[in-house]
């Protein structure tokens, strides 16, 4: 089975339709595949629902995809670095399906592992657990949350060999490797590829098993805040 793509473009090729739902890995802009998202922009494939912790900044990342209007509804945690994001939902033009992140997070992994629902203590009591399902365990309440999955995943990676073992680079791991599983169909973009057998086993976050379509991209890991000290002057 062909993994290894040549752009973007080719490895999302016959994929992208209007009105899927597509995962997209990342927290802030760390670990986000930047490439897979310019190549779904170019498509101009609409009516997404994204599923992604945040949604980028203004101009990068997701936030290209919001800047086109190519996204119809978002299933976030964060999205508070994003002004256009905020003017859409306020003024109706984006649906929001807000989750606690480590709902969120749990919520993907069921997906992946073909749990379609659980019950959890996170947001009871609040607007999340409107209209949900709500049962008592050993005498405290719980709501039913369902798992998640997606057409397409679109997934970084630090490196891979040519069977789709990924491993991720510390922070970058974040939703990633959940993603990865969750996803019907996984793209995903790395820095580096080797050839199989190359990477240590016990060093392997997620197996090829996972990973349908792989490319090597060019990242511009652009950082989401910078804050920096005024020089002291003597």
């Amino acid at each position: 089975m062909r993994k290894i793509y040549d752009s973007a473009e080719s490895a999302l090729e016959g994929l992208l339709f209007d009105g899927m739902t597509i995962m997209a890995g990342g927290f802030g802009l760390c670990g986000i595949p930047e490439n897979l998202i310019t190549a779904i922009h170019k498509d101009g494939a609409k009516d997404l629902t994204v599923i992604s912790n945040n949604c980028g900044v203004d101009g990068f990342g997701l936030g290209v995809l919001l800047d086109a209007k190519q996204i119809k509804k978002m299933i976030s945690s964060y999205v508070g670095e994003n002004k256009e994001f905020e003017r859409q939902y306020l003024e109706g033009e984006l649906e929001l399906e807000f989750n606690p992140q480590g709902t969120l997070a749990e919520r993907i992994r069921a997906g992946g592992a073909g749990i379609p629902g659980f019950y959890t203590k996170t947001g009871v009591g609040t607007v999340i657990a409107e209209g949900k399902d709500h049962r008592d365990f050993g005498g405290e309440t719980f709501i039913m949350e369902t798992g998640l999955v997606a057409d397409v995943s679109i997934v970084k990676a630090w490196k891979a060999d040519t069977e789709g073992n990924l491993v991720y680079r510390k922070t970058a791991r974040n939703f990633n490797p959940m993603m990865a599983t969750a996803g019907k169909i996984t793209v995903v973009e790395v820095e580096e590829i080797v050839e199989a057998g190359e990477l240590d086993p016990n060093h392997i976050h997620t197996p090829g098993i996972y990973v349908q379509r792989l490319i090597k991209g060019n990242h511009e890991k652009r950082i989401e805040q910078r804050t920096v000290r005024e020089r002291e002057t003597a």
